[in-house]
C-alpha cells in the first residue's frame, strides 16, 4: 500500500458548446488526470479541473507543481497517511485543485487495495443522490428548452442557473421564463459567480421574491464586506459561499462573520480528505450544504457522488453532478448514467470507475 509514482496527464475535450457565467468561459476541459501508483501495482486516479478565474491554476502550472513538488512530497507514503498527505502538500500555498486530485487518487487506490467503494469508506449513508443541472448564460427561450430537454431525457427537476450580467434584468427575465414554463414543482436557485454588486443583488432578488428560489449563491464579492453582510441580513432564502470560503478557516469567517448561510463543498477543490472536514465543520455549526459541480467530467463527477452519498448532510439537496452531459466526449469506459433525476454512485472498488487508454491516447496532449 506504499505509494511509489504519481503521473499528472494533461488533457482537452471540447464542450458541445461554450458554458458561460459571470466569472469566464469554458469552451473545453483543459483538464489534469491524475494517477496514483503503488506498490501492489494498484492505480487511483482523478481529475483535476483548472480554473484559473476562480483559483489562479492553469493545465500546465497544475502539471508542474505535481511533478516538481506534491508527487515527492508522497511517494514513499502508504495509502492511509491522508493527514501526512494534508500535511505535506499544505506546505505549499495555494492549488487547491491539484492537492484535491492527489488526495482523491488516493483514496481511489485506497478502495482498490481493500476491495470496497470509497463511499463506503467515508461514511455508506446512500448509494445515490438527485440531481442539479447547471445552466449557463444564454437567452431566456435557449435555457428553457435546455431545462425541458434534461427534465425531459433525464428527469432533472433541479436547475441552477447562473446569473450575474449587466443589467440584471437579463437575468431576472431568464428565471421567470424558467418558473413559467418549468412550473411551481422544479427547484430553481441562483449562483452568480461575484458578478452583481451588492445592491443589485438586492434589487434582483426582490424582483424574483416570487419565483419560490431555494438558494443563492455568491452573487456579489466577498471582499465587499459590508455590503455582502447587508445582502445576506435581509435574504429570506440561504446564501451559499463557494469560491469564497473553500478551507474550514475560510467557512467559519464567512458565516460567523454574517457573510453566508450555507455552505458548497466541491470535491475538485478539497479532495475527500478536505470535504469532510468541511463537512463536519458545517454539520456542527448546523449549516446547509449543496455539492458543488466545478464543470467536472465524469470522473470528477464520480468523485462529486461518491462523497456526497457517503453522509446524510450532503445528499439531502441535489447535487451539481450533470454537467458531464456537455462534454462532447469522456474518458470513463463505462459512463455515468443519469436516470430519473438521479445519479447512483458506480458499483466496485475505489471510484468503480476505469479509464479507458484509447480515450486518453485521444485527449491526452503531453504526447
Amino acid at each position: 500500500m506504499k505509494i511509489v509514482a504519481v503521473d499528472a496527464i494533461p488533457y482537452s475535450i471540447p464542450y458541445r458548446k461554450p458554458l458561460r457565467f459571470a466569472s469566464g468561459e469554458v469552451t473545453a476541459a483543459e483538464h489534469v488526470l491524475i494517477r496514483v501508483h503503488t506498490d501492489d501495482g494498484i492505480v487511483g486516479i482523478a481529475d483535476a479541473p483548472p480554473r484559473p478565474f476562480t483559483y489562479g491554476e492553469t493545465q500546465r502550472g497544475i502539471v508542474a507543481v505535481v511533478e516538481t513538488l506534491f508527487a515527492p512530497a508522497v511517494v514513499g507514503l502508504t495509502l492511509t497517511q491522508h493527514e501526512v498527505v494534508h500535511s505535506r502538500l499544505a506546505r505549499t500555498v495555494a492549488n487547491p485543485v491539484a492537492k484535491a486530485a492527489i488526495d482523491m487518487a488516493i483514496w481511489d487506490a485506497l478502495g482498490r487495495t481493500l476491495d470496497l467503494p470509497v463511499t463506503e469508506l467515508l461514511g455508506g449513508y446512500t448509494d445515490r443522490m438527485r440531481v442539479s443541472h447547471m445552466l449557463g448564460f444564454d437567452t431566456p427561450a435557449a435555457m428553457v428548452d435546455e431545462a425541458t430537454r434534461m427534465r425531459s431525457e433525464y428527469g432533472i427537476e433541479v436547475f441552477k442557473i447562473k446569473v450575474g450580467r449587466r443589467p440584471v434584468s437579463l437575468d431576472t427575465a431568464v428565471v421567470r421564463a424558467l418558473r413559467e414554463n418549468l412550473g411551481p414543482d422544479v427547484e430553481l436557485y441562483v449562483d452568480g459567480n461575484r458578478g452583481w454588486t451588492a445592491s443589485e443583488s438586492a434589487r434582483a432578488m426582490a424582483e424574483m421574491r416570487d419565483l419560490d428560489l431555494s438558494l443563492a449563491e455568491e452573487l456579489c464579492p466577498a471582499d465587499d464586506v459590508l455590503g455582502r453582510r447587508w445582502l445576506v441580513s435581509q435574504l429570506d432564502v440561504p446564501f451559499v459561499a463557494d469560491e469564497s470560503a473553500v478551507t474550514p478557516a475560510e467557512i467559519t469567517r464567512e458565516v460567523l462573520g454574517g457573510s453566508a448561510t450555507a455552505v458548497s463543498i466541491k470535491t475538485a477543490r478539497s479532495g475527500f480528505t478536505g470535504a469532510r472536514r468541511t463537512h463536519h465543520l458545517c454539520e456542527g455549526l448546523g449549516l446547509e450544504v449543496v455539492m458543488g459541480n466545478q464543470i467536472d467530467g465524469q470522473l470528477g463527477s464520480a468523485c462529486t457522488v461518491a462523497f456526497g452519498a457517503a453522509f446524510d448532510l450532503t445528499s439531502r439537496r441535489a447535487g451539481e453532478l450533470s454537467n458531464f452531459l456537455d462534454m462532447s466526449d469522456d474518458l470513463l469506459t463505462e459512463p455515468l448514467e443519469i436516470r430519473d433525476g438521479e445519479l447512483t454512485v458506480h458499483t466496485g472498488a475505489g471510484l468503480g470507475v476505469d479509464i479507458d487508454p484509447d480515450q486518453l491516447g485521444r485527449y491526452r496532449q503531453d504526447t
